[in-house]
């Protein structure tokens, strides 16, 4: 479970249009809430404000590369103490696109943020 401002909630995640649908699909069978934007037409090549208000919407932190479209809408959020549940950045060094490890790396990485049952919220580097 996580908190802000007056809120709790279950960690969940939305995976950005970087992110292919399968990371989402094997965390689901790993028992987690994630769904990716590719998987939902009404995202799909939408702004990240868009997406960025969607997951606001849902209580579903976003997996991003993306730190200057999502971090400015998130420190806006939270000066105006308006709850989100937070961002998780991943940068393509630590899990680079091309390379065909990164998929299960990534998972197991994300599998292990999400198992650990500790309040989440803000900003989260993933390495």
């Amino acid at each position: 479970m996580a908190e802000g401002p007056g809120v709790t909630w279950q960690v969940k995640l939305l995976f950005d249009e970087m992110w292919l649908p399968t990371l989402a699909r094997a965390l689901r069978q790993r028992g987690h809430d994630v769904v990716a934007v590719a998987e939902l037409p009404e995202l799909r090549g939408s702004p990240d404000d868009a997406t960025y208000r969607e997951a606001r919407r849902q209580s579903r932190l976003i997996v991003t590369e993306n730190v200057l479209d999502y971090r400015p809408p998130a420190a806006t959020d939270a000066r105006a103490g308006r709850a989100h549940p937070g961002l998780v950045f991943t940068s393509n060094r630590a899990f680079p696109r091309a390379s065909r490890r990164t998929a299960g790396r990534l998972v197991l990485a994300l599998d292990a943020f999400l198992s650990t049952g500790e309040a989440v919220a803000g900003e989260h580097w993933l390495g």
